[in-house]
């Protein structure tokens, strides 16, 4: 048979006894790719995200308006008030609430994905290490860490910010603090799981120091379920910075922020209920869309699913 003729199933099965035909080896995340893409739930919401994030981004070239200045003269107006140039209505100050909602996603996305990646880090440290040295500094670190993980997170956020007063940086700081301990807990349970593993034994027999164990056996071994798990607690990070704002410990007036934005509006609802609920809508989806792509992102990396 010549080279460019087709081969029948039979002939290709015999061929492949023979190794006549290499299979190139297929990486872990070309799998978790495919098997996302799979997802069409997990494909939508990943693509409202990143129009959410890309809008936030180039917001200075979608809107013609400044977020902080407005008009008196045409404050409260109404959604659809296209005759204005105002889509998404005006705010208690004639500002465009569409101009304040993108600008807004800037300090709400930041709120969200700054406090998830210290605390995946700061989190995975600690349990990572716990989880290898055990004994007693093990034992109090993680003792430390159920701690703060008894509070509920709201309620820790809101402790920790009024301790910190108003401001962006220290509800990252707040949040932060709420999502180490639960990070830290899941580090230190999956290190539990491989550090009595024969390749760990083996390092350790070869003279390698726990820096060194940490560092190339059980790190790249932790980090995919600190991954799923971290993606999920965005959205989260993202409705408590709002809440805080809410409560007056989050960003400070006038710049844009979701939940300062829908505390500045509540004493307007009866008069435009549609343009008051538009930053909580947008706090609602794109928390929504962060828990529905954290979970397909889950299926694709779980291989027992396969």
């Amino acid at each position: 048979m010549t080279e460019g003729a087709t081969l029948t199933a039979a002939e290709l099965r015999e061929r492949w006894y023979q190794n006549e035909i290499s299979v190139p080896p297929i990486s872990y995340w070309s799998v978790v790719r495919r098997r996302f893409l799979r997802n069409k739930l997990g494909v939508v919401a990943l693509a409202v995200l990143i129009l959410i994030v890309a809008a936030a981004v180039f917001a200075p070239w979608l809107s013609p308006y400044d977020p902080l200045i407005g008009k008196p003269a045409d404050r409260l107006e109404n959604i659809f008030s296209f005759s204005s140039g105002h889509p998404l209505g005006t705010d208690e100050q004639g500002r465009d609430m569409l101009t304040r909602v993108l600008y807004g996603g800037r300090l709400s996305l930041l709120a969200g994905f700054v406090p998830t990646l210290v605390a995946g880090v700061i989190g995975t440290i600690i349990g990572t290490w716990a989880g290898l040295v055990r004994g007693a500094v093990g034992a109090i670190l993680m003792r430390a860490m159920d701690m703060l993980y008894a509070f509920p997170a709201i309620l820790l956020a809101i402790a920790v910010g009024a301790s910190l007063g108003p401001g962006l940086t220290n509800t990252i700081i707040a949040v932060s603090i709420v999502f180490i301990p639960p990070v830290s807990r899941i580090a230190e349970s999956e290190t539990r799981k491989i550090v009595t593993a024969e390749y760990v034994e083996a390092a350790r027999l070869s003279g390698a120091s726990r820096i060194r164990i940490l560092r190339t056996q059980l790190l790249p071994n932790v980090l995919n379920e600190i991954i799923v798990y971290s993606s999920g607690l965005v959205g989260v990070a993202m409705i408590i910075a709002a809440s805080l704002s809410f409560l007056g410990l989050g960003s400070r007036p006038p710049t844009p922020e979701w939940g300062y934005m829908l505390e500045s509006l509540q004493g307007d609802i009866y008069v435009v209920p549609a343009v008051v609920a538009i930053p909580g809508l947008f706090i609602f989806l794109t928390s929504v869309t962060f828990n529905t792509a954290s979970d397909a992102l889950r299926e694709a990396m779980d291989t027992r699913l396969s």
